[in-house]
């Protein structure tokens, strides 16, 4: 049974249970401050990526309005004590896409998990690093010493801050995923929270009553990570956290979800600057029910067709497809997901880029997974970036009656506009040779763009005396996106 708390309450109990708790153990064990770039500026800190202020189905970053794209390896970017993160920071800033996402630490994969070669999120076997320090005790699951969770490991977050700063020079954002379902034993039994795997003997539940308010012993140690986090992150203006991957897994409860949505809250109440709070609803899609109001972005799964944004608009949050990658090697299905979820009122995209992996953090792995990636893909999205930045898009809103002819046959066209002034329209199916749009009398800029190379030829101008008008469209293979702007 879904349960609804208020923020005020499930603040007070959140800062109670980490009170607590680390009264009774779990200390916070910091060493001395190092002077780096990400712990002392002289700069006033800079707010972070926000729900833009005209239009909240949209985001702001550094000013700017933003749709977030990424191609990104499979979370292990920071837990994997071997995998290069520069390298393919690199990657994302050269392709001119804008968004990772990377897990906790809390949760990791065997080699032979889903069938995925190459893993980022499977460690060799002791290097992953997590939150909690080792211990001197032999005998962790992973094949290093168990963890205490009674300590932090420093080194854990000098690596994590590092990353961020390195994504944050190039304008990367970070999707901080604070803890993910374990989807079968095998992997509740890799987890620093299993009792096997630690010194404090905590974890003994079964793993789908890890992430419920049954065990209070647990429950404080989940609270004292995210104010753990927060506090080391508080200065990051490049960054949102989701509270769960895929919590619809593995007997991850709403109430537990909204406790820990307090638990962010509680711990940047006194922080100048607030992150933003995202929440994985479900794969594909599913209309929301009383929405926590701490949350701000709206996480769904594998989103095509993308109906749920339609499903969720009233919210006025920003609604995000920010996992697939389970639908074979093809870079077509991966495109079209983007693009159609983006032209639907989406605000980020982020797909699974098998091609990153250990040795290979450039992205040039031959993918051996269940999905794909690699630069042609990478280089797709960034055309789906640079078509959006075309736009002012926080003006517009999805408008399918523009398109008088959506109904051809083995074809999807969709449309974002503001009225009169601009146009995005993006077609997928081959065979369309021409379909209406509807349009004010003005004076109009129309450019095509190949999805796979990038703008078609010089942009044409026209004169519209307003109503319907018939568009010729080039030649095309798969899909192609279509700018129209009033001059």
């Amino acid at each position: 049974m879904r349960r609804q708390f208020t923020i005020a309450c499930l603040t007070i109990i959140c800062l109670a249970s980490v009170t607590a708790t680390l009264a009774t153990g779990l200390r916070d064990q910091r060493g001395p401050l190092t002077t780096t770039a990400y712990e002392i500026s002289e700069k006033p800190l800079p707010p972070p990526l926000a729900l833009h202020p005209d239009n909240s189905h949209y985001l702001l970053f550094r000013g700017r309005p933003t749709v977030l794209i990424g191609s990104t390896e499979h979370y292990g970017a920071v837990l994997n004590l071997d995998f290069a993160y520069v390298r393919y920071l690199d990657e994302l800033q050269a392709k001119g896409l804008n968004l990772t996402r990377t897990f906790s630490g809390v949760y990791c994969e065997a080699e032979q998990s889903f069938q995925i070669k190459h893993n980022t999120l499977a460690p060799a076997r002791g290097r992953l690093i997590a939150p909690w320090a080792r211990s001197a005790t032999p005998g962790s699951a992973d094949g290093g010493a168990k963890f205490d969770l009674g300590r932090w490991d420093d080194a854990y977050f000098r690596r994590l801050k590092d990353f961020l700063s390195a994504a944050s020079r190039r304008e990367i954002v970070v999707e901080r995923v604070l803890f993910c379902p374990f989807y079968e034993d095998p992997l509740w039994n890799l987890s620093p929270m299993n009792a096997r795997n630690n010194t404090r003997g905590l974890g003994t539940m079964p793993r789908t009553e890890v992430y419920t308010l049954q065990h209070p012993a647990m429950l404080a140690v989940h609270e004292a990570l995210v104010a753990k986090i927060c506090a080391e992150l508080k200065d990051f203006d490049n960054l949102y956290y989701e509270i769960c991957n895929e919590p619809y897994f593995g007997g991850v409860t709403l109430p537990w979800q909204d406790r820990i949505a307090a638990a962010i809250t509680a711990a940047e109440a006194q922080f100048p600057h607030k992150h933003l709070i995202a929440r994985n609803v479900a794969n594909g899609r599913q209309k929301i029910e009383q929405p926590n109001p701490a949350v701000s972005i709206f996480n769904f799964h594998y989103a095509t067709p993308p109906d749920t944004v339609a499903m969720n608009y009233g919210l006025k949050r920003v609604i995000a497809d920010d996992e697939t990658g389970f639908r074979g090697s093809d870079d077509f299905v991966y495109r079209y997901e983007g693009w159609e979820f983006t032209l639907a009122g989406g605000a980020i995209y982020d797909n699974l880029d098998y091609s990153f992996s250990v040795g290979h953090e450039d992205g040039s792995q031959q993918p051996d997974a269940p999905g794909g990636g690699g630069s042609a893909l990478r280089r797709q999205l960034a055309i789906l970036k640079q078509f959006m930045d075309g736009f002012s898009f926080v003006r517009m809103k999805p408008d399918l009656a523009a398109v008088k002819d959506n109904a051809i046959p083995k074809a999807s066209i969709r449309a974002l506009s503001e009225a009169g002034r601009q146009y995005a329209i993006y077609i997928r199916g081959d065979g369309v040779k021409k379909f209406a749009v509807n349009l004010p009398a003005g004076t109009y800029r129309m450019q095509w763009t190949d999805t796979q190379k990038g703008p078609l030829g010089t942009p044409e101008r026209f004169q519209h005396a307003g109503g319907v008008r018939t568009l010729v469209v080039p030649a095309y293979r798969a899909d192609i996106g279509l700018a129209i702007l009033a001059r």
